[in-house]
Order: structure tokens, then sequence, then C-alpha cells
């Protein structure tokens, strides 16, 4: 790594957005927020099109000019600076790599532009950095997609930027190809020690790479957090169904024992941690994630303590690393169940009954008044 880029990472690449919001017209796309990125994070914003995480992005790279709020980087006030003046660099979906040069060329653009010297060292560096040296002399369209994309990263930190902004970088990927990158962009980000801030709406992508994420939807933060921290303990019915998928059980709060809440729903009797509910209404949705239940036939005897809904079959889906049940359950509505493929039950097939258990510790708790749907493509479409 060059001795530029660690000066980058240590000057202070924290973002902090205050009050920024941006209109157009009588349609509002980022309600005011307020966001602090650290100084050397990978930090996400997350969400479906339209919620408005890239014209968040936009606004700190100074490509959207903002309606009401402050931009500050390394603790400079950049709001009414222009592009080239902030210490930042784009890595576009695009690529907008120059077809008619080579890689060296691409990565060397910036640095002869500026006129600075030194410029094969510091091109040999960045482009062993990102594992292209020996195609230094290939041209863009003799290079695999994910390569072209190491080389719109190495071209964008080769500036020394004390931030990179990535705008759906891996959207034009396929999906083998995106994982590998994701994994590549995430060693890059700690070799190079400098603050990174990711637009996509792959919450696989997200959780894969990113420190923090920052849950969007309809132009504002939903939530906030680690991404184990977000899945576990969604403080919403839209972060629990967008991030992953969760099984939300209408149920009435009955009473609490032990740092437990005992719950009704539909017949079954259930419990989940207090510290686990997000708010203190009687009417709540428990949630649990499809991969903490186990399923097994009616017959099985299930351990004391342990939550338990009947259900049938409705359908079965093999995936390969599990298999996907989709269970009718006592409680009136349909349940997902992944069950990892090491001891499959044949007999599970749709129609059979079944019981269905968990930890209740792997239990969460909403707000039932908000919409059981919100953040599934059913609530969207």
């Amino acid at each position: 790594m060059t001795e530029q880029l660690r000066e980058a990472a240590t000057a202070g690449g924290d973002v902090r957005l205050t009050g920024i919001g941006k209109t157009y017209g009588a349609f509002t796309a980022v309600q005011p927020l307020d966001l602090t990125v650290p100084q050397g994070s990978f930090f996400a914003l997350l969400g479906a099109s339209g919620c408005g995480k890239t014209t968040t992005l936009r606004m700190i790279a100074g490509l959207e000019e903002p309606t009401s709020g402050t931009v500050l980087i390394g603790g400079q006030d950049v709001t009414a600076l222009p592009p080239y003046k902030r210490p930042v660099n784009t890595v576009f979906q695009s690529y907008a790599l120059f077809p008619h040069l080579d890689i060296f060329e691409n990565v060397a653009f910036g640095l002869r532009r500026r006129g600075k010297k030194d410029v094969k060292k510091q091109v040999e560096e960045m482009l062993e950095l990102v594992e292209l040296g020996p195609y230094a002399r290939r041209k863009p369209h003799q290079l695999s997609g994910g390569q072209q994309q190491r080389v719109a990263v190495a071209r964008a930190l080769i500036n020394h930027p004390q931030v990179l902004l990535l705008d759906e970088p891996l959207g034009a990927l396929d999906l083998k190809l995106r994982r590998q990158m994701q994994l590549e962009l995430k060693r890059i980000q700690t070799e190079v020690g400098i603050t990174f801030v990711h637009v996509t709406h792959d919450q696989e992508e997200a959780m894969t790479m990113a420190d923090t994420i920052a849950v969007m939807n309809g132009g504002r933060v939903e939530q906030l957090g680690a991404p184990a921290d977000l899945y576990e303990n969604p403080g919403s019915t839209f972060v629990a169904n967008f991030l992953g998928q969760s099984n939300l059980i209408p149920a009435e709060v009955t009473g609490s024992a032990d740092g437990s809440l005992l719950l009704s729903a539909g017949g079954a009797r259930l419990a989940m941690p207090k510290a686990r509910c997000a708010t203190e209404a009687s009417s709540v949705y428990l949630g649990v994630r499809p991969e903490k239940i186990t399923i097994a036939g009616a017959d099985s005897e299930v351990a004391e303590g342990r939550n338990r809904i009947t259900g049938t079959v409705v359908d079965s889906s093999f995936i390969g690393v599990s298999t996907q049940y989709v269970v009718r359950a006592e409680t009136g509505q349909e349940l997902a169940v992944f069950e990892q493929n090491m001891d499959r039950d044949t007999r599970l097939t749709p129609g059979a009954p079944v019981v269905l258990h968990w930890n209740p510790a792997h239990s969460f708790g909403l707000d039932a008044a908000q919409a059981i749907d919100a953040g599934t493509g059913e609530a969207a479409a």
C-alpha cells in the first residue's frame, strides 16, 4: 500500500451528515437525516429502489446539491464544494473505464491529468493491491467484469481519497463473481484502511462487507447498526422482512415471568425475552427467523420450555444446502422453515402434520400496529 493511502486513511475520513435532505419540487427523495460514518469503516446504505440511498451518496460526492443540511468530511464543511474539491472518489456500477487506454493508463489517468510525478511506481503499487499487476497492458475489454471493477477501484484509490464511495458497484456482475468481489472489496478496504461508503439493494452484499449498515426506507434511515445486530434485533417489521426473511406471528401479551414475556397466539402459548421486544404494546408480532425453527413429525416429543406450534406442510423445496418448508400453522398463517440438509426426514411432504419448535430466546417482538408485510415484495407491489 502506498504511503499516501496511509496518510489519507489517517487524515480524518469520517463523514457527518447533519439535517441533510433533498427534495425535487413536491417529491422528497431524502428526508432530513443525521448520519455519522466513522473514519476507516466499511459503511453500507441499504434499501430498495427509490429509498434515497443513491441520492444520499451523491450528496456526499457533491454530485447532488442538498436542499437542506450540511456535509462534513474529516471535520471540513464541504457542502458548497464541487466534487473535484472534495476528498472523495466514486466507483460506479458502469466502471466508466476508457476503452482505448490499457489498464495501466486507466489507473494512471488521474495522476497524469494533475501533472504528478512518479506515476509508474504508484500505478504498479495500486495494481498490486488489486492483484492485477500482470494485466497492466491489457485493454478493458480483455478483462472479466470483476477485473474491470478492480481497475475502477484502483483508479479511484490512486487519488488518495479520504473516502471511497461505491454506488451499486457489483450490480452488473453474475452471482458467483459478485460473491468473490464482495470478499475482494472487503480485503482492499481492510488493507488500505480508508472509509468506504457503499450503496446497495442487496442485503447479503451489505451483511458480507459492511461493519455498519443504515437500512433506508422512504427517504429516511429505518435502523442503523452492525449486520448481526440488525438481523437478530430488527426494530421494525420493515427491517425484519427486508434483511433476510422473518416469520411474524400476531400475538397478545398475557403476562411476564423471569425476564420473559408470555404470549397467546391463535391458541398456542409462546414466550420471548423481554429484552428483545421493541415495544411496550400488548398486541405484538413474535418474530422468529426460518433457520431458528426445528421441524418434526407431529408425534415427535418436544423438550420442555421450547416454543411449540403444530401445523401442516404446504410446500417443500430442496435447494442444496437446505430444505425450505412452508407450513400452515395452527396460528392461522403460513410459516417458513429452513432446515440444513444433514438428516432429511422424507416423511415431511405436503400434507404431513408437523410440529415446529424453537428456543424462546431466538424470538424477537415488534409492535403489531405496523404493517406485517412491510419490506416484502408483496408490500412493494
